[in-house]
């Protein structure tokens, strides 16, 4: 029947008819309680009504006010217990007060106070008894048969830990036997979480694995450094265990909460060995709360990860601009339904378009403007190098200068480690793109932010969806020269760290983010097939290709000459920069313009390009 469908409200009716039925037997046990059984008749003339009617009149809305009605039943917490408290003390002091007030009428005269006491006594653990009823079922006889279940060890007993374990317990349909939890922490040694107990250390894990049959691992430690989850991947692998999830950073997790949905299997960024990011979260909500944002680039990896780390923060307007279309949908869409409060605006459009990026800027008068777009694909350009300097020189400036046109607070431009001495088109671009800002940042009207990092791992185009495919195909998997070094970053790490920096920056400055240490992309590619289940060069052959046109061996985050200055954030530094010779600046870019407006010669770009940045050495 319909009537007794799961819904909200079919849970608010059952709710409150079940504290209207348990005050009701409160009352009365407590008046039976108060007089030993045997209640004088002169409590039946009125008095035991008027009390159920005044507890009724203070407990059902304050109930509704405390959101009583409006929770979980399988998951209801020690949050909702508070709750419930704080609740049933202010009904109570709202009785008493009423019961003072009419104490010299017919219904109240002589009204022993300790009923009072006993009945809200008895309403609190009644009603917080068929709150928490259905998780203490769930917990004490769980969601199914035991024998079906995989036996399940948890690492890491912190808040992530229990409530995972917590959502275990409660899911009927979990196919996880939890079994034990392992942490560092000599606190937690033998401590019981929910009943389960904390067996050992990360490195006691083989032994455990063996020790209590476990068959699968889940890795509970979304606020440690991945050098943690890599040893405790290290260790199950070690075990024997094919079966390892991980709850992931919570840079990841929107709304902070951990659940079973949030489970996924490892990648390789959990195995990077960076250090959590720490984020001073106030400076930048105060930076971006209640303004109109514009993202160019928006489809791109690192513009759509921008879009969503920006959203958390609640500008007043999200301004998404990409000529990619179908990227631009996406990202929309997916914003639409993990932010339905948040107005944003879907612009396509090129960047080179100053008429149309004019008007956009005419018509929403962004105040802060990250300018994601570029192309950044290194072979490409160097076969396109007319192209790389059209988007990401001439683009960079007419944003830029549109910017200060309609007096934007803050200019942020998303740069790479590529601009340092660069051996690339698209390197030497990117350091024009800096130059730029560095001279426009002068006229004091916006502050201009450019902020350097490396490879992100899974962008589009990068390395990492590159092997995923050959290793899906069987191998080989290419890798350029066996001493090929990058700096990684994963997306939500890097978009915060550009948030952070462009919320720091006074104008001027060209920051440089922490990446930690370089990584050998062919240890990348051997952890990569790893995690396919694959022995590297066993089961799946890694060969060796050559460098391609304008790759680095190693990226530089820093030229020789620059250096860095520290800031308050220490993951976040500043490159000491020499002065921009403006009016070189402007005859090369002059000539440059001149140079991809007439039919493209791929030499005379380049010539131009080692004019205005002397350390580009193409390779």
């Amino acid at each position: 029947m319909k009537i007794f469908k799961k819904t909200a409200k079919t849970r608010l009716l059952f709710f409150l008819l079940a504290d209207i039925f348990f005050i009701i037997i409160s009352i009365w046990l407590a008046f039976l309680l108060r007089f030993d059984g045997r209640i004088p008749n002169q409590y039946f003339a009125g008095t035991i009504q008027g009390m159920v009617i005044l507890t009724l009149i203070f407990c059902v809305p304050i109930f509704y006010f405390f959101k009583l009605y409006s929770f979980s039943w399988s998951y209801v917490s020690i949050q909702e217990l508070i709750s419930l408290l704080k609740a049933s003390i202010l009904s109570f002091l709202f009785s008493g007060v009423s019961i003072l007030i009419l104490r010299d009428s017919t219904w109240f005269s002589g009204f022993p106070r300790s009923i009072l006491f006993i009945s809200y006594f008895l309403i609190f653990l009644f009603c917080g008894g068929i709150r928490f009823s259905k998780r203490i079922y769930l917990e004490v006889f769980g969601g199914g048969i035991k024998a079906e279940k995989e036996r399940t060890l948890i690492v890491g007993a912190g808040d992530a830990g229990e409530q995972i374990l917590r959502s275990i317990l409660v899911s009927k349909n979990s196919f996880y036997l939890p079994v034990g939890f392992v942490d560092d922490n000599p606190t937690k040694q033998g401590e019981r979480i929910h009943g389960l107990k904390v067996l050992g250390e990360i490195n006691d894990i083989p032994q455990i694995v063996e020790r209590y049959q476990i068959e699968e691992m889940i890795i509970a430690l979304p606020s440690a450094g991945s050098k943690a989850i890599k040893r405790a991947v290290e260790m199950g692998r070690k075990a024997g265990l094919r079966k390892i999830k991980v709850v992931p950073s919570i840079t990841e997790i929107i709304n902070g909460e951990v659940s079973l949905g949030n489970l996924r299997e490892v990648q390789v960024e959990d195995l990077l060995g960076r250090e959590p990011v720490s984020l001073d979260t106030k400076s930048i909500e105060n930076f971006i709360q209640n303004k109109t944002v514009l993202i160019t680039g928006a489809a791109g990896s690192i513009g759509s990860e921008l879009c969503r780390q920006i959203a958390k923060f609640n500008p007043s307007l999200l301004l998404m601009l990409d000529q990619d279309e179908t990227g631009i949908f996406n990202i929309s869409r997916e914003l639409e339904d993990k932010f339905p409060r948040l107005k944003t605006s879907s612009i396509i459009a090129d960047i080179q378009d100053e008429e149309k990026i004019s008007q956009i800027f005419s018509k929403f008068h962004p105040k802060i403007i990250f300018h994601a777009a570029a192309y950044k694909h290194v072979p490409l350009m160097e076969v396109h190098p007319d192209e790389a300097v059209k988007n990401n020189i001439f683009g960079t400036k007419i944003v830029a200068e549109m910017a200060i046109k309609y007096r934007a607070e803050k200019f942020v431009f998303i740069s790479t480690d590529k601009a340092v001495n660069p051996t690339s088109v698209m390197g030497a671009t990117k350091r024009v793109g800096e130059m730029i800002c560095q001279v426009l940042n002068k006229k004091n009207v916006t502050k201009f932010v450019s902020v350097r990092f490396g490879n992100v791992l899974d962008s589009r185009g990068s390395v990492i969806p590159i092997f995923r495919e050959q290793i899906k195909k069987g191998g080989p998997v290419e890798v350029t020269h066996p001493e090929m070094k990058r700096y990684f970053m994963i997306t939500p790490e890097a978009c915060l760290l550009v948030m952070q920096a462009g919320a720091m920056g006074q104008g001027g400055e060209v920051f440089v983010l922490d990446m930690g240490e370089p990584i050998k992309i062919l240890d990348l590619a051997k952890e990569m097939i790893r995690l396919s289940g694959f022995e590297p060069d066993k089961d799946i052959p890694i060969v060796f290709t050559q460098p391609r046109p304008g790759e680095k061996f190693f990226e530089e985050i820093l030229t020789a000459e620059e250096g860095t200055i520290a800031t308050k954030h220490q993951q976040i530094f500043m490159a000491k920069l020499s002065e921009i010779d403006e009016e070189k600046l402007t005859q090369g870019l002059k000539r440059l313009r001149e140079a991809v407006i007439k039919k493209p010669n791929r030499e005379e770009i380049i010539n131009i390009l080692k004019q205005i940045v002397p350390s580009y050495k193409p390779n």
